[in-house]
């Protein structure tokens, strides 16, 4: 399975980054191949800009900003996200690689009335996003986890129908102890190691 692994956040040394080469290093063990983007460290440019929000709904000129990412999402199995949760969702660098990169005619066709968006992602086969939240779990499912249900069932209406979906969140990282974040990197490690291509 080839998993395109979309990794924010702004620190090089963060917990997030060592969640980050769990995910790999799982990959790597369950026999995958795993392709990374790192957009702080390519210093993706997240905000659309006038020319893009002009081109949004043109075939063929949407995709010309971003054709590099838009491909590598094209030639995955999996779509995989290692980001925080800040604000009940996803940082602002990636959700403005959402913005600009999933664009219709291309990733989905436009909604029309009573009838759900065409899903032209069918090659993503399973959606993975793993998380940590300073909130705890119970206010988060209180809130109604915005961050997760647009990584999984916003992207999840884009792309194969029978796709799994995949959230593993470490809770209260404010002030989790190092243990319960050393367990949570071995269970996300094991996790991804013990992912099987879905067979759909």
């Amino acid at each position: 399975m080839r998993a395109l692994v979309v990794f924010c956040h702004p620190v090089p040394d963060s917990y997030g980054a060592a969640l980050r080469d769990a995910v790999l290093r799982g990959l790597a063990r369950g026999g995958h191949e795993a392709d990374l983007i790192d957009l702080y460290a390519d210093n993706f440019q997240p905000a659309l800009t006038e020319e893009e929000r002009r081109n949004y709904h043109t075939p063929g000129l949407n995709r010309l900003p971003v054709a590099d990412h838009l491909d590598r999402v094209k030639a995955a199995d999996a779509l995989v996200f290692v980001a925080p949760t800040w604000w009940y969702g996803p940082p602002a660098m990636l959700k403005g690689w959402l913005d600009r990169v999933l664009v219709p005619f291309e990733t989905f066709g436009m909604p029309r009335p009573f009838r759900p968006l065409e899903r032209h992602l069918t090659n993503i086969r399973l959606i993975a996003a793993v998380s940590t939240l300073g909130s705890p779990w119970f206010w988060w499912r209180w809130i109604g986890q915005p961050g997760r249900r647009i990584l999984l069932d916003g992207i999840g209406g884009i792309v194969h129908p029978r796709a799994p979906k995949l959230w593993l969140a470490l809770h209260g990282m404010d002030s989790v102890s190092l243990e319960k974040r050393t367990a949570f990197l071995s269970r996300i490690e094991e996790r991804f190691a013990r992912l099987k291509n879905p067979g759909i």
